[in-house]
């Protein structure tokens, strides 16, 4: 399964950014591999609206399926609910590494969309 990550840049060590339609990219992980993958969401950060929605939509084009980020806005996650896609929280202000080793664990809280 392919799960995202919200980034400030690419790689383990980057703190996951708490923003989802703003966030400066999208650190991906295939979970049956551990291969990773960036996508540059640079497009959307001084976007004047839509950013949300917009990333939204690269996440369901890239096949991701499990969304690690901060708050997702209300346009966005009806976008991403359509699509199947599960959002968690509750990571605080930790790396990559870190949050994708609470995942794994099961401790992030899978968000109502």
């Amino acid at each position: 399964m392919k799960i995202a990550f919200t980034a400030y840049g690419n790689g383990w060590n980057e703190q996951v950014d708490i923003r989802f339609g703003r966030a400066k990219g999208f650190f991906t992980i295939e979970t049956e591999n551990d291969s990773t993958e960036y996508l540059d969401n640079s497009a959307n950060l001084n976007a004047q609206q839509g950013a949300g929605t917009s990333s939204a939509q690269m996440i369901i084009n890239n096949g991701i399926k499990a969304l690690i980020t901060g708050k997702v806005g209300p346009n966005a996650s009806r976008v991403l609910k359509t699509a199947g896609v599960d959002v968690y929280g509750g990571i605080g202000y930790a790396s990559i590494k870190e949050a994708y080793e609470k995942y794994k664990r099961g401790l992030l809280t899978k968000q109502e969309l």
